[in-house]
């Protein structure tokens, strides 16, 4: 055993065994190296140690309590088992020692912003991070991922860290896996199956409530985007687009924060998410904008970027970020879509304009151009958004009857998931109806308008509740007289009856008039 000093650091290294035949001389090598001397801190370089016993890790310890400074670096895997098993891990500092990957030649399989995926060979892929010091970078990443297999999200768990070229990278076991980008590049025939599974698997994570404090808080990071901008943005516009952001509340529910068609991998049959740095708490206004970005925002000036990125051109991205986004919120209202969109692509210019002036974009002429367009985007959508938050499970459309199979689809998927009888099932199509047709007919009569469509699922005991909203006439329905029913048909008057069985089918129906608005509220216990 030889040492090194460097600033009162002394390097010893260890090699071959030590075990109970050596350990007494492998404890006076050390002792001897460091007698007399005015050390400041012991590393022990274990890069040719092969085995060590108790007896060998008696020695450290002994080594450690006379010098508090110790750590062990350049650990093989099976020493450092061993040294993970006894606790020696959390009593110092252990640094693995790290085999060395060459992604020379390798497909590219995933982009993000920390790191590039590489597929390594037919089982692994190895995801190498730009960072060239990441090991933090990495540990963050392992600990989250294992937080959201925790959860219930499927994902898969780096089981090593290796070198690759100056930086590092996380292996991870995807065995004959294949991303939804190379899917949708060479399967287009695939694409309502793959917004399917997009969509479910974006609804598991949006509906995953995380621990407090597990995961950073993606309006912080947001926040931090729009304060960045101000400076690029007339005042008045700044200070809406900062006041918007801040209006959003804080959300513990997951979001990816990177969620494309790359980051999600098809592996035997199973759905895979993977890429999880990004992974944080938030309303899905965060993510939508993220999913906006990927698939239009940045390919918005140049179509072939896209292409670069996903392996797929910039009218595949569109087409599927719009069917992706009608499946997430249950409709395909042009005006609804519109709404959603344009709050998410608020967020998204917001992101693309900083990472563009941070990297230098003001300083190219298509950078300059580049912002420019996102600007003037930005700012047009400033002048009508009063609000980034919606609601997947609000509908609003125009108030026409042919308008009334798309309501009435809207209701029913939001039922689909409910124990609800086929009577009551009729019973709220019937209300629906009723409802529905006497604000197409009477809310804006001559004109027309929209009526916006709320569906509520409580428990305890299971409910529906059903709200209409317009900004027609004030009209109370509920101050109607009930028809008279005992009276002959040819006395009745004509109409009146809707309301009626509207009243009598629900449990509770209540009506008010606010902020310029018709409120009818029904209810069904299921």
């Amino acid at each position: 055993m030889n040492k090194e000093t460097n600033n009162a650091v002394v390097v010893i290294p260890l090699s071959g065994r030590i075990d109970s035949t050596n350990a007494a001389q492998a404890e006076k090598t050390i002792l001897d190296q460091l007698d007399g001397r005015e050390v400041g801190a012991v590393v022990l370089d274990a890069s040719s140690l092969d085995y060590i016993s108790s007896a060998g890790l008696r020695v450290i310890l002994r080594v450690k309590k006379t010098y508090p400074e110790l750590s062990i670096v350049n650990v093989g895997s099976e020493v450092y088992e061993i040294l993970d098993m006894t606790g020696f891990t959390e009593m110092m500092h252990v640094e693995k020692a790290y085999r060395v990957v060459s992604v020379e030649g390798c497909e590219e399989i995933g982009r993000g912003a920390n790191g590039t995926i590489y597929r390594i060979d037919q089982d692994n892929v190895v995801k190498v991070y730009n960072n060239a010091d990441a090991l933090a970078d990495i540990q963050h990443e392992r600990e989250v991922a294992k937080l959201a297999l925790i959860l219930g999200i499927p994902t898969a768990i780096s089981y090593d860290v290796v070198r690759v070229g100056e930086s590092y990278g996380s292996v991870f076991e995807l065995l004959n896996a294949s991303s939804f980008s190379k899917i949708l590049a060479t399967e287009p025939d695939k694409m309502d199956w793959c917004v399917k599974e997009y969509v479910d698997m974006l609804k598991k994570i949006h509906g995953t409530l995380v621990p407090a404090g597990k995961l950073p808080d993606m309006r912080e990071t947001a926040l931090s985007w729009a304060r960045f901008t101000l400076e690029y943005l007339p005042e008045e516009a700044g200070k809406k687009l900062l006041a918007l952001v801040e209006a959003v509340p804080h959300d513990d529910h997951m979001i990816h924060g990177d969620y494309h068609t790359k980051n999600l991998e098809l592996q035997n049959d199973e759905v895979l998410l993977i890429d999880m740095d990004t992974l944080a708490v938030g309303h899905p206004v965060f993510e939508l904008a993220s999913m906006f970005n990927s698939f239009v925002g940045y390919s918005e000036m140049d179509h072939e970027t896209i292409k670069k990125f996903q392996g797929f051109d910039f009218e595949t991205g569109g087409a599927f970020w719009r069917r992706s986004l009608a499946a997430y919120l249950g409709t395909n209202c042009p005006t609804k879509l519109r709404e959603v969109e344009d709050k998410a692509r608020i967020v998204g210019y917001t992101r693309m304009i900083r990472r563009s002036i941070r990297r230098k974009g003001l300083e190219t002429e298509s950078g300059r151009a580049e912002i420019e367009l996102w600007k003037s985007e930005l700012l047009s959508l400033l002048e009508h958004t009063d609000t980034l938050l919606f609601t997947a499970n609000e509908l609003e459309i125009e108030a026409t009857t042919e308008n009334l199979p798309e309501v009435q689809t809207f209701v029913e998927e939001r039922l689909a998931e409910l124990d609800c009888s086929p009577k009551a099932q009729m019973q709220i199509a019937l209300a629906v109806e009723e409802v529905f047709v006497n604000i197409a007919n009477y809310a804006y009569a001559p004109e027309k308008g929209a009526a916006t469509v709320r569906v509520e699922v409580s428990e305890e005991p299971i409910s529906v509740t059903i709200t209409f909203l317009d900004r027609g006439i004030p009209y109370d329905p509920l101050a109607m007289d009930d028809p008279d029913l005992t009276i002959p048909a040819e006395q009745r008057k004509v109409g009146g009856l809707g309301v009626f069985m509207v009243k009598k089918t629900m449990d509770d129906v209540s009506y008010e008039y606010r902020d310029g608005q018709n409120i009818l509220t029904l209810k069904k216990n299921l």
